[in-house]
This record gives structure tokens, sequence and C-alpha cells, in this order.
């Protein structure tokens, strides 16, 4: 294939110089009639194009074209690199350089478009007085000759209307365009900001779209295809008429071979080429809807919206698309179960954090995201329950005074309180006391009266600080039902504070987010992650003993036993609006939560041991399915508080 048409950029002229040149053209074109010495007199009286110039001063600079980033689109990817989805408003773009772009594609637009594009200077006068006199004689702009760099300017600085004073302007530009930048820069600029039809600008997005692959991938049959769609996108466009995409790919080949730019037998070979036609990006939909919502909601509160949409961001997210399919799963398998069953439950939302990075590893905010996009495991603030006890017992343990083996007792208690007196109860009701227990014994079974009678021991202010310690930012108050969990947090609030308990302590930030950069590679968020612990070991280690009990034989969370050493914590709240499932083995820690959005009952006697520790044990066996067993630190390793 020849690649003569890499000329060497004309000697630069002055526009004295161009502007002869361009009425020398207009008078040919003019055939030597009254209307071409007309036009020349009409420009001389004007002072050529310098005069024009003149007339065009408020033109803009082009120079600032050197710092000029076309919106481009922004790409959200999984922690392994499989990209999620794009984020775009008007134009879907992605800019590669000029080397990015295979030789056939550039042949292939300069051949059809602008042919003589290496030997001018921004004008073609010979063209335009072409179209000068074919508009003279209709009346009206109807036949442009634009060069590649008028086109360029066009997109870039000039509305669309078909006027001569814009055909004008578009001209002064031209000459400054090429006056500033070199031949490669402006058809760079030109092959990324021109619309390829299908909400595609920029080479290297149309290639992905209707080939799937880069642009530096294309092939001669592709780029004639592609090269063709410029003039009128929708009307050649393979998604919409594969016959008139041939018949434009075979007029571009001929006019490459009519240039002598590719032989006959590449022409050839190329028209009969078979075009494995890909599918319009813009139109591909996120993988995980719930995920990229998350993403996209964290990046605008970051960036801006703007950013986000024209940006051309990379955004590399902490989660796992292999666990996120199975958390997915895993709701909806047991979901239809739930309702088999009866039971009145509409939603269920699953978060899952990695305790070693506190990377978000899941998150699915509901049944379907097609139904409803609440996302409920990040947006949805509710009452945890008995889930929330585990932090004031840590707060005991951590506090020197207690140890797992210390007794309690279970038996009534009141409090005052504004307005009348406060008496929990267990979940048994009114008569359900068990007397004098350990610490231990009575966070297996989550008993309700240890519990508050704990808290109030310990100081609720002291356990609201341990649950901002551990990230739990919802609104809280140091109010005597507090133990119980009587106020709002969200899923991915517990799973991140439970994955502090699964790493004995060591906490990082909870992220959906890994890395951030543009679309040059530059950083612009970095969220690696830098553990620091925050909690005593010996209590968070005590406390994992215990709430490993939770899913053995006669724990409230015996269901979610998954056959390795894991601890956790079932939650039912009053009227059985909430029930929950919160747990963790060294790897990965879980939340689950199951309600309706309307805050009805699910019916009596639902709770999170029966109803939401099969949703959590589903997901961890699949979760954990190759992952070696593990052990948590023994408290004996630690010296106590």
């Amino acid at each position: 294939m020849s690649s003569e048409i890499m000329l060497q950029k004309p000697k630069p002229q002055n526009t004295q110089a161009i502007a002869k040149s361009f009425l020398s053209g207009v008078a040919k074109a003019a055939g030597g009639t009254v209307l071409g010495i007309t036009m020349i007199t009409s420009a001389v009286a004007a002072g050529g194009l310098v005069g024009l110039a003149f007339s065009f001063r408020n033109l803009p600079d082009v120079r600032v074209l050197r710092s000029y980033v076309p919106a481009e689109t922004s790409y959200v990817y999984d922690i392994n690199g499989k990209i999620l989805t794009r984020l775009h408003g008007e134009a879907n773009r992605e800019s590669a350089s000029l080397d990015q772009i295979a030789p056939e594609l550039k042949l292939a637009v300069v051949a059809v478009e602008d042919s003589s594009f290496y030997r001018h200077n921004g004008l073609n006068p010979y063209s335009i007085g072409r179209a000068a006199l074919v508009n003279y004689q209709k009346g009206g702009v109807s036949e442009g000759a634009s060069t590649l760099t008028m086109q360029l300017v066009k997109n870039l600085f000039l509305t669309r209307e078909r006027t001569f004073s814009r055909k004008l302007a578009e001209a002064i530009l031209a000459i400054r365009v090429e006056q500033v930048f070199s031949k490669n820069e402006i058809l760079e600029m030109y092959l990324n900001n021109i619309y390829w039809g299908h909400n595609n600008y920029g080479i290297q997005t149309a290639a992905e779209s209707y080939f799937n692959k880069s642009a530096s991938e294309l092939n001669l049959a592709e780029a004639a295809v592609l090269a063709g769609l410029i003039q009128a996108p929708e009307q050649y466009s393979p998604f919409l008429n594969y016959a008139n995409t041939k018949k434009r790919q075979a007029a571009v080949l001929a006019r490459m071979r009519t240039l002598n730019w590719i032989t006959p037998e590449e022409e050839e070979a190329a028209r009969k080429a078979p075009l494995m036609v890909g599918k319009p990006t813009a139109w591909r939909r996120s993988k995980s809807p719930f995920i990229t919502e998350a993403v996209t909601k964290e990046l605008e509160e970051r960036f801006g919206k703007d950013k986000v949409l024209q940006g051309g961001i990379r955004v590399q997210t902490t989660i796992d698309m292999n666990f996120q399919k199975m958390a997915e799963e895993s709701v909806k398998e047991n979901h239809q179960i739930l309702q088999r069953w009866g039971l009145r439950a509409d939603q269920i939302a699953l978060a899952a954090v990695d305790p070693r990075t506190h990377f978000v590893k899941a998150l699915v905010g509901g049944v379907d995201f097609k139904s409803s996009q609440f996302n409920r495991a990040v947006q949805s603030r509710r009452q945890p329950g008995s889930s929330f006890k585990p932090f004031v017992y840590y707060a005991a343990l951590a506090s020197g005074k207690y140890t797992p083996g210390t007794t309690i007792n279970d038996a009534p208690v009141s409090y005052p309180i504004p307005g009348g007196i406060y008496r929990p109860q267990n979940y048994g009701g009114k008569q359900d006391f068990a007397g004098i227990m350990s610490l231990s014994t009575s966070l297996i079974q989550s008993r309700n009266i240890p519990a508050v009678k704990l808290g109030k021991a310990v100081g609720l202010e002291k356990v609201i600080e341990i649950c901002r310690q551990l990230g739990i930012e919802s609104p809280m108050q140091p109010v005597i039902s507090l133990p119980l969990g009587s106020i709002g947090v969200t899923p991915l609030e517990m799973a991140g504070a439970f994955a502090t308990f699964a790493n004995n302590g060591w906490q990082s930030d909870t992220t959906v987010i890994l890395q951030v950069t543009d679309s040059k590679g530059n950083i612009l968020l970095d969220n690696t992650p830098e553990p620091k612990r925050v909690l005593d070991p010996w209590a968070t280690a005590s406390l994992t003993t215990m709430l490993k009990g939770v899913l053995q034989p006669g724990g409230t969370g015996k269901n979610a036993n998954i056959g390795r050493p894991a601890a956790g914590k079932t939650g039912t709240t009053s009227s059985e609006r909430d029930v929950w499932f919160v747990g963790y083995v060294p790897q990965l820690a879980t939340a689950v939560w199951v309600g309706n959005d309307n805050y009805q009952s699910m019916g009596k006697g639902i709770t999170g041991g029966d109803f939401a520790a099969p949703v959590w044990r589903s997901f961890m066996l699949k979760a954990l399915e190759d992952e070696p067993v593990k052990y948590f630190p023994a408290a004996s390793n630690f010296t106590r508080p």
C-alpha cells in the first residue's frame, strides 16, 4: 500500500500569497466570465483575504487548540480490568494519538474527504472556485468543497448554518490553523473530533463500536467503511443498512485505487472481505448497574458530573465481577425460595468487603435493578437489630473490665426516659429471662436485656465512638435502646465495620474505587489501603471467638454455618420489619438485609437466623469455594487491656 500522501507540509506562505492562489482558482472556475471578474474585483476591493481576515478579526484564536481537550467517554472497570460500563454525555468518545490509528484508516479518510490535504495550506482554491460558481448559480450555499482543516474548524468553532459569511469565517480559521499546527496534528484532531454515527465521536470509539477493535487494528475493508461514514453516518451505517454500507465502501476503495494509494488487488480483496460488525458501544448497558450507580455517585461527589461524563477518566473499582455474579445469584435464588415459603419480603440487599484491604468486593442493592434502581446496600438506612450488639460487647471487652466469661444477670430492668419508663424485653417476651449467664452466652443467644445493661455500663457515647472508628457514619443518638440496634445503618456500613473485626482490629477506609486516572494515565485518585489498628487486638479476638459460637448449634445463626471458621451475628427488629445476618471469615465480611421498602412487617416469628443467614451462607459458600481455610488469631496471643 502506498504512503505517498504523507508528504511534506507546503512551505509557509503569507496570507497575500494564499489569497492570490485562492482568487486564481476562483477565476479559473468561473471561466473568465463576468461572474469571475466580479468575484475577483470584490475580493481585491476588500484587500484580498487579508481584508477578510481583518473583517473577521474577532474570530476565535486557534491557538487554544493546543490545550483543547474534547469531551471524552469515561470507563469503569472491575478490579481485574473487566469493563463494567461507559459513562458519557452527548459525545461517546475515546481519543487516540495519530500513531495509534491504522495507516489504512488515515489513507481512506484523506482519499475520500480531502486528497490534497498534504499539499494545500488549509484551502483548496480550485475546489472552492468550482463550488462558488455552483452556489452562485443556485443562489445559495449548496456545495462546500471543504478541506479537512475547514471541516475541523467548522466542528470546533462555528455553527452549522449554510451561509457565505460562515464559509468565509471557516476559510480564515483554516488558514490560521495551518499556520499554527502541522498536518499530522490537524489530522489527529480531525479524526478525534468528527461524528461517526450512533453517538460515536472520534475514531477510537467508532472502531470499537462498529468492529469491536481498536483504531490501530483496523484493516483496509473496515477503514473504507469508517471513512465512508463521515459524509452521512446514519445513512451508511452497517447497523441500519448493510447494503448501503457496502456500496459506500466500494466507492471509497475505488477512490483510493484511482489515486494509486492501493492496488486493484487490494481493492478487490477489501471489497470482498466479510465485515464482522459489532454493536453500538453507546447502547451497551452496565454489567452490574448497582455497582456502577454507586461508583458514579461517588465520582460525581469527588470530581463533578462534567468530569465524570466528559473527562475521559478511567476508574478501576474494587469489585470482583466473579464475586458480584455470585452475590447477585444468591440474592435472586434465595428471594425466590423465600417467596415460595410465603415470606412477605420484597427486597434483599448484600454487601461484601475484603477485611485485608476494606475493598468492596460485591454490592447488590436489591432483587432486580430493572424494577427498582434504589440501591439498598448503600442508600437504605435500616435498623440492624441485634446485629448491632457486637459493638457494645467489644466496648465492654476493650474497657478491660470484662471478659467473655464475665457474668451478667438476664433479669427484668427498667430505665426512666422522657415520657415514661423503658423496660427492655428479650425476643421471647415478657416472661423470657435466663438469669445469670456469661457475656459469651448472652451474645450467642442474642439476649436483649444483658446487651442493654452492658451498653449502659460501658457508656453509650463510647459505643458510638467505636462505631465511628469502624466507619459507620449514619446518625446515632445515645438512647437506652441503642444496643438493640434502634438506629438506621446501611448494609455496606455493617459489612465494613465487621471487616475490621475480621482483620482483628486493622482497618482501611472502605471503598468501591481503587484508582482513578485520566485518559493519559495520570493518577487522579489513589485508594491504595493504608491499614491502621483501631481496635484492641485482645478484645477483638475475644469478640470473634464469641461470635463464632453464634454459628454453632445453640446459636441464633446456626443456619449460616459454612463448615469453616466463621463468625457473625443475627439481627431481627421489632415487628419483624428488618432481618439481618452479618458475618465474616478472615478473607471476607458480608452483610445481608431482608425486608420491605415500605417497612411492612414480614410476619410473626421471622428472624435473621432463619431468613437472612441462609442468604449469607449461600453467597459465602460460592465466594469461598476456591479460598483456603484460614483461622482467626486466638485472644491468648495478645495482652488483655
